[in-house]
Parts: C-alpha cells; structure tokens; sequence
C-alpha cells in the first residue's frame, strides 16, 4: 500500500491534507483516486490507513480511518557518527543505514577526512541532499520515522556528547581495525538490553591513535568485527545490521 509521511498528528475522523508533491505522485504516477486507500506516517512512530476523499495535481485531503503503532519502527534507539567519505558514498551510507533500522546519522569530520566543507552554506546544503535520501529510504522501507540528519560534527564534539537516555541502557561503540580483543558481539552479548546504542565509523583513512584514546576518555567502548577491513560504505552497514539482528529487530513482534 502506498504510504506517505504527513507533518502532524490525527484522530479518527480528522482530514488530512497532503503536500503538492505527494499529491502529484499520487495522482499521476500511482493512478490513484476518490475512495482509494492511503498508509500515512505522522513521523513520530504511528501509522494511519486514510481514504482519499478528493484530490487534484496540487492537493489532496483524506480521511483518516484508523491508527496504529508503526510496525516498522525498532525499540533499539541506534545513532550513527559516519566519518565523511568520499564522493557519493554518504548518500548510499544515509539510504542503506535508514533502511536497517538507524535513528539518527552525525556526519563526523575526523582527523583523516579527506572531503573539505568550503563553508557552512555548503554544509548545509548537503545536510539537506542527506535528509531528503533518508526521508525516500523511510518511505520505502516502511519506517515509523524518518530519521534525521544532522549538519557535520567534529570528532571532539560527538564523542563529548552524552548518548540520549539512561547511562544503564546506553552503549557507546567506536569501531577499530586495530582492536583485536574486545569484538561486537562480546559487548552486545554484555549489553544485551541497551535501548540508545552509539557507533564511530571511521572515513576511508581510519581513526587515528589520538581520537581513539580520547574516545575511550568519555566511555566509548572499541569493538572489532573481525580480520577482514571494510569499506567505510560498508562497515556501518554491516554493524547496524549486526546490532539489529542481536538485539531481535529483524523479528516480528
């Protein structure tokens, strides 16, 4: 079924109003009309089956038949500080991780990082391009969220920052090629009911010893996911996957 993120809540009852853009798609591309049925996401985990009650190329009004908790929306709160890649890679990291189940994504510029930000306009207009990845990747995998993206952090910054939630249901993982004692799976067997759960991925040229070191000064724990060396594209992926399966998200509940 169709589904679109509205920017609101409802009751049953209510008509909803969807945007010029959604509007056209649904008309248009999807061929659809009067009396048709709509899934809506308020964004903030509760799906809406809604029926369109009259639609043209710039609007569209619905009316809201029933309200459910979105069964697409995992309990493991999980944020991702993605070292700044090269090229294009960051919008597949921002499709592919939005896909998995990730809640936030911090683009992060670390020692090794070799994309240049010329200034914060530039910045910003890349946030924006990351959001608008992650809200078409929460629309086709069937998220209670679209999760957000926020403007580039430096690495002091993010790992200062305290996790969301209680310190008994927080992990904070930095992931480290050169680790080869403590792995994923022994801290998440440890941690097995955390609730936020924080990851470094380093850029294509790593983590450096001193970022490490000053990680592990505010708590953050290094895991390694074995011997092979992972793209920066694909260790984020690989880990949320890892972490989700672990922690029972990729079951029906």
């Amino acid at each position: 079924m169709a589904r679109f993120f509205v920017g609101a809540s409802y009751d049953l009852g209510q008509i909803a109003s969807l945007s010029k853009e959604d509007s056209y798609h649904i008309k248009r591309v999807l061929r659809l009309g009067q009396g048709d049925i709509l899934t809506l996401c308020d964004g903030q985990g509760y799906d809406y089956r809604a029926a369109i009650e009259s639609i043209t190329n710039d609007n569209l009004l619905c009316k809201i038949l029933d309200k459910e908790r979105s069964v697409g929306e995992p309990d493991t709160k999980l944020v991702l500080y993605q070292g700044l890649p090269k090229s294009t890679k960051m919008d597949l990291i921002v499709q592919k991780t939005v896909e998995l189940g990730v809640h936030r994504i911090v683009p992060l510029i670390t020692e090794r990082v070799v994309v240049k930000l010329s200034s914060d306009k530039d910045a910003k207009k890349k946030q924006e391009r990351w959001q608008r990845i992650a809200m078409e990747a929460a629309k086709q995998s069937g998220r209670g969220i679209i999760p957000s993206i926020h403007m580039p952090m430096t690495f002091k910054e993010a790992v200062s920052k305290e996790v969301p939630g209680s310190s008994e249901g927080s992990l904070k993982l930095i992931l480290w090629e050169e680790e080869k004692q403590i792995s994923l799976r022994s801290i998440l067997d440890k941690h097995d009911k955390a609730s936020n759960i924080s990851i470094i991925i380093g850029p294509e040229g790593g983590l450096s010893e001193k970022e490490l070191a000053l990680a592990k000064e505010h708590g953050w724990l290094s895991a390694s996911i074995g011997p092979r060396l992972l793209r920066t594209e694909t260790a984020g992926m690989a880990v949320i996957a890892a972490i989700m399966y672990r922690m029972e998200e990729m079951e029906w509940k």
